[in-house]
């Protein structure tokens, strides 16, 4: 499965194209433009299973920066900046990476 077969391409390419900019990526904003803030929370896992790049059950920071790649390959990579402030808004238990759930 890959993520076109969740989300729509178009809403994937509008989302990437309001972030092209270094630190403009906004979770919330991308989440909601590419219909991702519509999902069900099966669908929601999916999308989790597709972007936990290793397979460890888990998205860490390292993966995080990379975000944008897995939803395509030619995306920027977050900032620093971006990256924390990403994984500071979904870790929820403070232990540097997010879960499924």
């Amino acid at each position: 499965m890959s993520l076109t077969d969740i989300l729509s391409p178009s809403d994937i390419a509008a989302a990437l194209r309001d972030c092209q900019a270094p630190d403009s990526f906004s979770p919330k904003k991308f989440f909601q433009i590419s219909g991702m803030s519509k999902k069900t929370s099966s669908q929601l896992k999916e999308i989790f299973r597709i972007l936990d790049n290793d397979q460890s059950g888990f998205i860490e920071e390292d993966e995080l920066k990379y975000f944008l790649q897995r939803f395509e390959c030619g995306a920027r990579v977050l900032t620093a900046s971006e990256t924390k402030t990403f994984l500071a808004a979904a870790d929820h238990d403070g232990d540097g990476k997010i879960g499924a759930e």
